[in-house]
């Protein structure tokens, strides 16, 4: 899938596209140039003396050949999709992302920029303006379109969030995040494409089996993989070495060896066991991850986190691993039960909470107002999740703001005997955690109403359940990872948009204090 950067003269898609492919290791065309290069000349000259027809001729003849190359980010002239055959070609093969900048701000850069533009010869401004009011309707029908106006490095991460593709490097090797709906078919090349071989063992639980696996198989197949699925039985209560050693005797009965590639498709604990598989059987190889719910799109499959639970407490026992890959299909949710798809947002909203104030905003719609943001929603998850991990890969500072809500909702979902799920129980840590920030003085005024007011608008719940034994979830949150020299340390808000992590609580009961 090729990233197609379309607009106006000045709008600075030859900039950013050299920005954007630097930063997901792709290939840069500039559309433009390559005519050039064709014709001997440049664009001006040549559309002097051969006129626009002749040069849109070229253009598309360029365009065709671009689009059967291998993957890379492509900047467009600002016509060249004016002609339905181009735009249909760019479609088909990639994303085309209009960038959208204001007459005075093209203005300046044309003014500043030594490039003849043969369709803006004369009175500049005038010429200009006039040629965005003939293409108002064409520009304004392509839906992806980014604020081009700002610093165009300040636009690159926007446009990662739009497109849904991320490159993450911080933690060794890097690796691919994509949010492609539709992706789940394709998966067999985009794993061959990232070098990664067979034999493949495809590991699901019994309730995505039914839905994907087949689909899979056949994509996996059909790119030349020998590949085994392994079942494993769905729920927490599942995620033990006793699993984990289920998996690496599948492995070795599929006939992997070091250089072979284990393949998740299910939910969280899916991927953390057969991630914390990959990483340790013989010593380690390949893995990519399928999640198919909204918990393990949005946090569980990114970041490289794997690892089993120990009947002390959770995901006490694992790995930090990065995967080859990770392909994040909304479509899948649409078969996600309504139960699920709540504990996921409780993530989602998590991840407004810590760094994106227009994530949070859409939580806040409720449920009724999700459905149609639903990709949008998964989209910006992602972005979060990959910007903290760039910042901190190994969870040393900042990576500590996305346990807000775990440590209350980990002692909560152990002690429920996880007959809560895990997003419930995140909710429920996440308010319990809130009102802790309010009686700390950390949190802004009305925080602890804003979200849980959005928390109960998902039909997530807010409190800990009646009968729940106090002391048994203090000794809970003792057995927390994330203590540090004896002393559980909570991510707590401060306002949306901002998590402070590492804040030391001696006295763990007034987290579960009601009052706030």
């Amino acid at each position: 899938m090729h990233i197609f950067l379309y607009g106006p003269s000045g709008s600075g898609k030859s900039t950013l596209g050299k920005l954007l492919a630097q930063d997901l290791e792709l290939s840069f065309l500039d559309l433009d140039a390559e005519i050039e290069k064709r014709v001997g000349m440049p664009i001006a000259d040549f559309m002097n003396t051969q006129g626009e027809e002749v040069f849109r001729q070229v253009e598309s003849q360029a365009l065709l050949d671009s689009v059967n190359q291998p993957a890379q980010v492509i900047a467009l002239g600002g016509g060249a999709l004016l002609r339905a055959e181009n735009r249909a070609w760019a479609q088909t093969h990639g994303q085309v992302l209009f960038l959208k900048a204001d007459p005075a701000v093209l203005l300046e850069r044309l003014n500043q920029d030594e490039n003849q533009r043969p369709l803006l010869a004369g009175e500049l401004e005038s010429v200009l303006r006039s040629l965005l009011r003939e293409r108002e309707a064409h520009y304004a029908s392509f839906p992806l379109h980014v604020d081009a106006n700002q610093e165009l490095q300040q636009v690159l991460p926007q446009i990662e969030m739009l497109l849904g593709r991320h490159r993450l490097r911080a933690m060794g090797a890097p690796y691919d995040v994509l949010v492609r709906e539709g992706g789940l078919g394709h998966v067999g090349e985009m794993l061959a494409a990232r070098g990664c071989n067979g034999p493949v063992l495809l590991v699901s639980d019994e309730h995505v089996v039914p839905l994907y696996a087949e689909h899979v198989l056949a994509s996996l197949k059909l790119a030349g993989y020998a590949v085994e699925l392994t079942v494993i039985a769905s729920g927490e209560e599942h995620k033990t070495v006793d699993t984990v050693m289920s998996l690496w005797r599948a492995a070795l009965q599929a006939g992997l060896d070091r250089k072979s590639t284990f393949l998740s498709l299910g939910g969280g604990v899916v991927s953390d066991l057969t991630g914390f598989a990959a990483a340790t059987f013989m010593r380690g190889c390949s893995w990519a991850a399928l999640p198919t719910t909204l918990l393990s799109m949005a946090d569980a499959s990114i970041g490289g986190k794997t690892g089993f639970d120990l009947p002390e407490g959770k995901n006490l026992a694992g790995a930090f691993f990065p995967p080859r890959l990770v392909l994040a299909d909304p479509q899948v949710l649409d078969t996600l039960p309504q139960r699920e798809l709540r504990g996921g947002m409780a993530e989602v909203l998590k991840h407004g909470v810590i760094a994106d104030p227009v994530l949070f905003n859409l939580c806040a719609q409720g449920e009724a107002g999700l459905a149609e943001n639903l990709p949008e929603v998964v989209r910006r998850a992602v972005a979060v999740k990959v910007q903290v991990i760039e910042q901190d890969p190994y969870e040393h500072g900042i990576r500590a703001a996305l346990n807000f809500g775990h440590t209350v909702g980990h002692a909560v979902e152990l002690v429920s005997a996880y007959s809560l799920q895990h997003g419930e129980a995140v909710a429920i840590g996440m308010a319990a955690e809130t009102k802790l920030a309010e009686k700390l003085g950390m949190a802004q005024a009305g925080l602890v109403q804003h979200i849980t007011d959005a928390l109960i608008g998902l039909g997530l719940p807010v409190d800990i359940p009646a009968g729940f034994n106090q002391q048994e979830l203090v000794n809970a949150m003792r057995m927390d990872k994330k203590k540090a020299g004896g002393v559980v340390r909570f991510a707590l808000p401060v306002k949306i948009g901002e998590v402070q992590p590492g804040v030391e609580v001696d006295d763990l009961a007034l987290a579960l204090e009601e009052e706030a």
